[in-house]
Protein backbone atom coordinates (compact mmCIF):
# COMPACT_ATOMS: atom_id res chain seq x y z
CA UNK A 1 0.00 0.00 0.00
CA UNK A 2 1.32 3.40 -0.93
CA UNK A 3 -0.09 6.87 -0.35
CA UNK A 4 -2.83 7.94 2.00
CA UNK A 5 -6.07 6.02 2.44
CA UNK A 6 -9.03 8.17 1.43
CA UNK A 7 -11.76 8.00 4.11
CA UNK A 8 -15.44 8.87 3.86
CA UNK A 9 -16.97 9.42 7.32
CA UNK A 10 -20.71 8.73 7.53
CA UNK A 11 -22.36 10.05 10.68
CA UNK A 12 -21.09 13.11 12.54
CA UNK A 13 -22.56 12.55 16.00
CA UNK A 14 -20.60 11.51 19.11
CA UNK A 15 -18.91 8.47 17.58
CA UNK A 16 -18.47 9.95 14.12
CA UNK A 17 -16.75 13.03 15.54
CA UNK A 18 -14.32 10.96 17.58
CA UNK A 19 -13.44 8.70 14.66
CA UNK A 20 -13.08 11.66 12.29
CA UNK A 21 -10.61 13.26 14.70
CA UNK A 22 -8.63 10.01 14.63
CA UNK A 23 -8.46 9.95 10.82
CA UNK A 24 -7.54 13.64 10.83
CA UNK A 25 -4.62 13.00 13.18
CA UNK A 26 -3.33 9.78 11.60
CA UNK A 27 -1.02 10.60 8.70
CA UNK A 28 -1.91 7.46 6.73
CA UNK A 29 -5.55 8.59 6.37
CA UNK A 30 -7.05 11.47 4.42
CA UNK A 31 -10.68 12.47 4.98
CA UNK A 32 -12.40 13.07 1.64
CA UNK A 33 -15.91 13.67 2.91
CA UNK A 34 -18.26 14.00 5.88
CA UNK A 35 -21.85 12.76 5.60
CA UNK A 36 -24.77 13.36 7.96
CA UNK A 37 -28.55 13.66 7.75
CA UNK A 38 -28.55 17.20 9.13
CA UNK A 39 -26.15 19.93 7.94
CA UNK A 40 -25.33 21.29 11.40
CA UNK A 41 -23.30 18.32 12.63
CA UNK A 42 -21.23 17.81 9.48
CA UNK A 43 -20.55 21.52 8.98
CA UNK A 44 -19.50 21.98 12.62
CA UNK A 45 -17.16 18.97 12.38
CA UNK A 46 -15.72 20.19 9.08
CA UNK A 47 -15.03 23.59 10.61
CA UNK A 48 -13.42 22.00 13.68
CA UNK A 49 -11.05 19.94 11.51
CA UNK A 50 -10.09 22.73 9.13
CA UNK A 51 -12.53 22.21 6.30
CA UNK A 52 -13.59 18.96 4.60
CA UNK A 53 -16.19 18.37 1.86
CA UNK A 54 -19.68 17.83 3.27
CA UNK A 55 -22.52 15.72 1.87
CA UNK A 56 -26.17 15.18 2.72
CA UNK A 57 -26.43 11.95 0.70
CA UNK A 58 -24.36 8.88 1.55
CA UNK A 59 -24.83 7.37 -1.91
CA UNK A 60 -23.73 10.57 -3.68
CA UNK A 61 -20.71 10.94 -1.39
CA UNK A 62 -19.66 7.36 -2.10
CA UNK A 63 -19.76 7.91 -5.86
CA UNK A 64 -18.11 11.34 -5.78
CA UNK A 65 -15.27 10.68 -3.31
CA UNK A 66 -14.38 7.08 -4.32
CA UNK A 67 -12.99 6.29 -0.84
CA UNK A 68 -10.57 3.53 0.09
CA UNK A 69 -12.22 3.32 3.52
CA UNK A 70 -15.76 4.08 4.66
CA UNK A 71 -16.36 4.80 8.36
CA UNK A 72 -20.01 4.16 9.27
CA UNK A 73 -21.14 5.81 12.52
CA UNK A 74 -24.82 6.28 11.75
CA UNK A 75 -27.95 4.90 13.46
CA UNK A 76 -28.00 1.08 13.56
CA UNK A 77 -30.89 0.68 11.13
CA UNK A 78 -28.67 2.04 8.33
CA UNK A 79 -25.59 -0.10 9.04
CA UNK A 80 -26.38 -3.09 6.86
CA UNK A 81 -27.27 -1.09 3.74
CA UNK A 82 -24.35 1.32 4.17
CA UNK A 83 -21.81 -1.45 4.71
CA UNK A 84 -23.07 -3.34 1.66
CA UNK A 85 -22.77 -0.25 -0.54
CA UNK A 86 -19.27 0.47 0.77
CA UNK A 87 -17.99 -3.08 0.23
CA UNK A 88 -19.52 -3.27 -3.25
CA UNK A 89 -17.78 0.02 -4.10
CA UNK A 90 -14.44 -1.60 -3.27
CA UNK A 91 -13.81 0.10 0.09
CA UNK A 92 -12.63 -1.27 3.40
CA UNK A 93 -15.10 -0.65 6.24
CA UNK A 94 -15.15 0.49 9.83
CA UNK A 95 -18.67 0.21 11.26
CA UNK A 96 -19.97 0.99 14.70
CA UNK A 97 -21.77 -1.77 16.56
CA UNK A 98 -24.08 -3.52 16.03
CA UNK A 99 -23.09 -4.72 12.58
CA UNK A 100 -26.71 -5.19 11.46
CA UNK A 101 -30.27 -5.55 12.73
CA UNK A 102 -30.43 -9.31 12.16
CA UNK A 103 -28.00 -12.20 12.40
CA UNK A 104 -28.72 -13.09 8.77
CA UNK A 105 -27.80 -9.57 7.58
CA UNK A 106 -24.66 -9.57 9.72
CA UNK A 107 -23.48 -12.91 8.31
CA UNK A 108 -24.23 -11.70 4.77
CA UNK A 109 -21.95 -8.69 5.34
CA UNK A 110 -19.18 -10.89 6.77
CA UNK A 111 -19.41 -13.16 3.73
CA UNK A 112 -19.41 -10.15 1.39
CA UNK A 113 -16.29 -8.66 3.02
CA UNK A 114 -14.52 -11.99 2.57
CA UNK A 115 -15.66 -12.32 -1.04
CA UNK A 116 -14.49 -8.77 -1.85
CA UNK A 117 -11.17 -9.25 -0.04
CA UNK A 118 -11.83 -6.16 2.10
CA UNK A 119 -11.19 -5.52 5.78
CA UNK A 120 -14.19 -4.88 8.01
CA UNK A 121 -13.62 -3.78 11.61
CA UNK A 122 -16.62 -3.52 13.96
CA UNK A 123 -16.43 -0.91 16.72
CA UNK A 124 -15.96 -3.03 19.83
CA UNK A 125 -14.18 -0.23 21.67
CA UNK A 126 -13.60 -2.21 24.87
CA UNK A 127 -11.23 -4.53 22.97
CA UNK A 128 -8.67 -1.74 22.58
CA UNK A 129 -9.06 -0.40 26.14
CA UNK A 130 -6.01 -1.39 28.25
CA UNK A 131 -7.93 -1.49 31.55
CA UNK A 132 -10.66 -3.67 30.06
CA UNK A 133 -8.05 -5.92 28.43
CA UNK A 134 -6.50 -6.40 31.89
CA UNK A 135 -9.97 -7.02 33.38
CA UNK A 136 -10.65 -9.72 30.77
CA UNK A 137 -7.25 -11.36 31.32
CA UNK A 138 -7.64 -11.47 35.12
CA UNK A 139 -11.23 -12.77 34.88
CA UNK A 140 -10.12 -15.49 32.49
CA UNK A 141 -7.74 -16.78 35.17
CA UNK A 142 -10.36 -17.15 37.93
CA UNK A 143 -11.24 -20.73 36.99
CA UNK A 144 -14.50 -22.10 35.62
CA UNK A 145 -17.39 -21.56 35.70
CA UNK A 146 -17.53 -17.76 35.79
CA UNK A 147 -20.39 -15.59 37.02
CA UNK A 148 -20.35 -12.30 35.08
CA UNK A 149 -22.45 -9.34 36.21
CA UNK A 150 -22.54 -6.18 34.12
CA UNK A 151 -24.75 -3.20 33.45
CA UNK A 152 -24.79 0.29 31.96
CA UNK A 153 -27.93 2.25 32.79
CA UNK A 154 -28.09 5.77 31.40
CA UNK A 155 -30.21 8.54 32.90
CA UNK A 156 -30.79 10.76 29.88
CA UNK A 157 -32.65 13.99 29.12
CA UNK A 158 -32.70 16.66 26.42
CA UNK A 159 -30.60 15.78 23.36
CA UNK A 160 -29.37 12.52 24.96
CA UNK A 161 -32.94 11.30 25.45
CA UNK A 162 -33.78 12.34 21.88
CA UNK A 163 -30.84 10.23 20.66
CA UNK A 164 -31.96 7.26 22.76
CA UNK A 165 -35.52 7.52 21.39
CA UNK A 166 -34.13 7.60 17.85
CA UNK A 167 -32.04 4.50 18.57
CA UNK A 168 -35.13 2.73 19.95
CA UNK A 169 -36.85 3.11 16.60
CA UNK A 170 -34.84 0.05 15.61
CA UNK A 171 -33.55 -1.67 18.76
CA UNK A 172 -33.71 -1.84 22.54
CA UNK A 173 -30.90 -0.82 24.94
CA UNK A 174 -29.93 -4.43 25.68
CA UNK A 175 -29.41 -5.02 21.96
CA UNK A 176 -27.62 -1.76 21.14
CA UNK A 177 -25.28 -1.77 24.17
CA UNK A 178 -25.37 -5.46 25.02
CA UNK A 179 -23.18 -6.56 22.11
CA UNK A 180 -20.17 -4.91 23.83
CA UNK A 181 -20.60 -6.79 27.08
CA UNK A 182 -21.63 -10.13 25.60
CA UNK A 183 -18.46 -9.87 23.51
CA UNK A 184 -16.48 -9.36 26.73
CA UNK A 185 -18.18 -12.37 28.33
CA UNK A 186 -17.29 -14.55 25.35
CA UNK A 187 -13.66 -13.40 25.55
CA UNK A 188 -13.53 -14.11 29.30
CA UNK A 189 -14.92 -17.64 29.06
CA UNK A 190 -13.67 -18.73 25.64
CA UNK A 191 -16.92 -20.72 25.63
CA UNK A 192 -20.00 -20.84 23.43
CA UNK A 193 -23.31 -19.30 24.57
CA UNK A 194 -26.06 -21.92 24.56
CA UNK A 195 -29.12 -20.40 26.27
CA UNK A 196 -30.58 -16.90 26.66
CA UNK A 197 -33.45 -15.45 28.69
CA UNK A 198 -34.51 -11.87 29.38
CA UNK A 199 -36.81 -9.48 31.20
CA UNK A 200 -37.74 -5.93 30.27
CA UNK A 201 -40.17 -3.05 30.74
CA UNK A 202 -41.53 -0.10 28.76
CA UNK A 203 -41.19 2.88 31.09
CA UNK A 204 -42.15 5.70 28.72
CA UNK A 205 -45.07 6.48 26.43
CA UNK A 206 -42.64 8.45 24.23
CA UNK A 207 -41.45 5.22 22.61
CA UNK A 208 -43.25 2.70 20.42
CA UNK A 209 -45.67 0.32 22.13
CA UNK A 210 -43.64 -2.72 21.08
CA UNK A 211 -40.35 -1.24 22.37
CA UNK A 212 -38.89 -1.31 25.89
CA UNK A 213 -36.32 1.07 27.35
CA UNK A 214 -35.20 -1.19 30.22
CA UNK A 215 -33.99 -4.75 29.84
CA UNK A 216 -31.81 -7.43 31.36
CA UNK A 217 -30.48 -10.51 29.55
CA UNK A 218 -29.21 -13.72 31.13
CA UNK A 219 -26.88 -16.00 29.16
CA UNK A 220 -25.56 -19.50 29.89
CA UNK A 221 -22.36 -20.86 28.31
CA UNK A 222 -21.41 -24.45 27.48
CA UNK A 223 -18.72 -24.46 30.21
CA UNK A 224 -21.32 -23.71 32.90
CA UNK A 225 -20.50 -19.99 33.05
CA UNK A 226 -23.39 -17.56 33.39
CA UNK A 227 -23.74 -13.82 32.90
CA UNK A 228 -26.26 -11.05 33.03
CA UNK A 229 -26.31 -7.65 31.42
CA UNK A 230 -28.70 -4.81 32.28
CA UNK A 231 -29.35 -1.62 30.30
CA UNK A 232 -31.89 1.16 30.61
CA UNK A 233 -32.25 4.55 28.93
CA UNK A 234 -34.31 7.58 29.80
CA UNK A 235 -35.11 10.42 32.21
CA UNK A 236 -36.57 7.99 34.74
CA UNK A 237 -33.47 5.80 35.12
CA UNK A 238 -31.71 5.58 38.47
CA UNK A 239 -28.05 6.50 38.76
CA UNK A 240 -27.68 4.21 41.78
CA UNK A 241 -25.43 1.31 40.75
CA UNK A 242 -25.59 2.29 37.08
CA UNK A 243 -22.08 0.90 36.61
CA UNK A 244 -21.56 -2.75 37.63
CA UNK A 245 -18.69 -4.75 36.13
CA UNK A 246 -18.00 -7.78 38.32
CA UNK A 247 -16.77 -11.33 37.61
CA UNK A 248 -16.71 -14.21 40.08
CA UNK A 249 -14.92 -17.54 39.67
CA UNK A 250 -13.78 -20.42 41.92
CA UNK A 251 -10.46 -18.65 42.58
CA UNK A 252 -11.97 -15.29 43.55
CA UNK A 253 -13.43 -12.24 41.87
CA UNK A 254 -12.41 -9.10 40.01
CA UNK A 255 -14.38 -5.89 39.71
CA UNK A 256 -14.02 -2.61 37.88
CA UNK A 257 -14.30 0.15 40.43
CA UNK A 258 -16.61 2.87 39.16
CA UNK A 259 -15.07 6.21 38.33
CA UNK A 260 -17.56 8.75 39.67
CA UNK A 261 -19.49 10.57 36.98
CA UNK A 262 -22.83 10.94 35.19
CA UNK A 263 -24.39 7.99 33.39
CA UNK A 264 -25.20 10.08 30.30
CA UNK A 265 -21.56 11.17 29.86
CA UNK A 266 -20.12 9.04 27.03
CA UNK A 267 -16.58 9.44 28.40
CA UNK A 268 -17.66 7.73 31.65
CA UNK A 269 -18.82 4.59 29.83
CA UNK A 270 -15.25 3.33 29.30
CA UNK A 271 -13.39 5.04 32.16
CA UNK A 272 -12.53 3.02 35.26
CA UNK A 273 -11.46 3.82 38.81
CA UNK A 274 -9.23 0.74 39.05
CA UNK A 275 -9.57 -3.03 39.35
CA UNK A 276 -10.21 -4.80 42.65
CA UNK A 277 -9.00 -8.41 42.76
CA UNK A 278 -10.11 -10.74 45.57
CA UNK A 279 -8.51 -14.17 46.11
CA UNK A 280 -10.51 -17.08 47.56
CA UNK A 281 -7.42 -18.96 48.92
CA UNK A 282 -7.87 -20.10 52.55
CA UNK A 283 -5.59 -21.58 55.22
CA UNK A 284 -6.23 -24.63 57.40
CA UNK A 285 -8.47 -22.52 59.65
CA UNK A 286 -10.55 -21.30 56.75
CA UNK A 287 -9.17 -17.76 56.78
CA UNK A 288 -8.09 -15.87 53.68
CA UNK A 289 -4.37 -16.09 52.94
CA UNK A 290 -4.13 -13.13 50.57
CA UNK A 291 -5.25 -9.54 50.85
CA UNK A 292 -7.38 -7.97 48.19
CA UNK A 293 -5.38 -6.20 45.47
CA UNK A 294 -6.20 -2.76 44.11
CA UNK A 295 -4.82 -2.58 40.57
CA UNK A 296 -4.29 0.92 39.22
CA UNK A 297 -5.65 1.90 35.82
CA UNK A 298 -4.34 5.46 35.89
CA UNK A 299 -3.47 7.04 32.57
CA UNK A 300 -6.16 5.18 30.64
CA UNK A 301 -7.25 6.60 27.29
CA UNK A 302 -10.04 9.13 26.82
CA UNK A 303 -12.94 8.30 24.52
CA UNK A 304 -11.25 10.09 21.60
CA UNK A 305 -8.00 8.26 22.30
CA UNK A 306 -9.82 4.92 22.29
CA UNK A 307 -11.33 5.76 18.90
CA UNK A 308 -7.80 6.62 17.74
CA UNK A 309 -6.67 3.16 18.85
CA UNK A 310 -9.52 1.56 16.91
CA UNK A 311 -8.48 3.34 13.74
CA UNK A 312 -4.86 2.36 14.28
CA UNK A 313 -6.10 -1.24 14.40
CA UNK A 314 -8.02 -0.74 11.15
CA UNK A 315 -4.91 0.72 9.54
CA UNK A 316 -2.81 -2.21 10.75
CA UNK A 317 -5.39 -4.68 9.40
CA UNK A 318 -5.24 -3.05 5.97
CA UNK A 319 -1.48 -2.53 5.76
CA UNK A 320 -0.52 -5.93 7.19
CA UNK A 321 -3.43 -7.89 5.69
CA UNK A 322 -4.57 -9.16 9.09
CA UNK A 323 -7.01 -12.06 9.21
CA UNK A 324 -10.19 -10.56 10.69
CA UNK A 325 -12.33 -13.69 10.40
CA UNK A 326 -12.42 -14.26 14.18
CA UNK A 327 -13.16 -10.58 14.81
CA UNK A 328 -16.12 -10.69 12.40
CA UNK A 329 -17.33 -14.06 13.71
CA UNK A 330 -17.40 -12.67 17.26
CA UNK A 331 -19.46 -9.71 16.06
CA UNK A 332 -22.06 -12.07 14.59
CA UNK A 333 -22.12 -14.27 17.70
CA UNK A 334 -22.57 -11.39 20.16
CA UNK A 335 -25.39 -10.05 17.98
CA UNK A 336 -26.95 -13.53 18.00
CA UNK A 337 -27.07 -13.48 21.82
CA UNK A 338 -28.59 -10.02 22.25
CA UNK A 339 -31.19 -10.64 19.54
CA UNK A 340 -32.04 -13.93 21.26
CA UNK A 341 -32.53 -11.92 24.45
CA UNK A 342 -34.89 -9.60 22.58
CA UNK A 343 -36.83 -12.63 21.36
CA UNK A 344 -36.87 -14.12 24.87
CA UNK A 345 -38.38 -10.95 26.33
CA UNK A 346 -41.01 -10.61 23.62
CA UNK A 347 -42.07 -14.29 23.73
CA UNK A 348 -41.58 -14.94 27.44
CA UNK A 349 -39.55 -18.04 26.62
CA UNK A 350 -35.94 -19.14 27.05
CA UNK A 351 -34.14 -19.22 23.68
CA UNK A 352 -31.81 -22.13 22.96
CA UNK A 353 -28.91 -21.22 20.65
Amino acid sequence: MSGKLKVLVAGCGNMGKSHARAYHNLEDFEIVGLVSRGPESREALSEELGGYPCFGSYEEALVETKPDVVSINTYPDTHSAYVKLALNSGAHVFVEKPLANTVEEAQELVDLAAAKGKKMVIGYILRVHPAWAKFITIASGLGRPLVMRMNLNQQSSGPQWDTHKQLMNSMSPIVDCGVHYVDVMCLMTGANPVRVSAIGARLSDEIAEDMYNYGQLQVTFDDGSVGWYEAGWGPMMSETAFFVKDVIGPKGCVSIIDKEGDSDNIDEHTQTGGLLLHHSDKDADGNFTKKDELISTKGEPTHDELCHLEQEYLLKAIKEDLDLSAHMRDAVNSLKVVLAADEAFKTGRVVEL
